[in-house]
């Protein structure tokens, strides 16, 4: 498998190459087809397993991406399943020590997924609407 581009830019996965024609499939379709293999060009340094996954919703592959193991994505879950909620109610929530839950928190903030709120006067966290989106498409 390796990763080709059409004249339009859009990259494509060579399934099977035969003389004078290669099978495409596009990442964000499943769509395959075969083209003349003179209207695409090989992408050097586009590692084929990258482009696969753009079959997914890129909001999704974001969340995907930060959560780095069930207990994190878990996290997220949570929070979309109660609502905002302070850092002491998070720890108190979940089984995870304080420096894991900040490790997550900044994970999240810096991917785009959680964001600064106060709740009951003290600091805490909400979901953004692009990680309540990526659970949705999830589910």
């Amino acid at each position: 498998m390796r990763t080709v581009e059409d004249a339009a830019g859009h990259r494509l996965l060579v399934v099977r190459q035969t003389a004078g024609s290669l099978l495409v499939r596009d990442p964000e379709t499943g769509i395959e087809r075969d083209i003349d293999p003179d209207d695409v060009t090989v992408v050097d340094g586009a590692a084929p397993l990258e482009t696969a996954a753009r079959a997914l919703d890129p909001d999704a592959r974001r969340l995907v991406l930060a959560a780095r193991d069930d207990r994190t994505l878990g996290l997220l879950c949570h929070l979309d399943a109660v609502g905002p909620r302070s850092v002491r109610s998070l720890l108190a929530d979940s089984d995870l020590c304080e420096s894991d839950l900040h490790g997550a928190v900044a994970e999240f903030r810096a991917a785009g997924l959680l964001k600064k709120a106060e709740v009951d006067g003290r600091r805490g966290y909400a979901l953004t609407d692009v990680a309540k989106e990526a659970l949705d498409r999830l589910r």
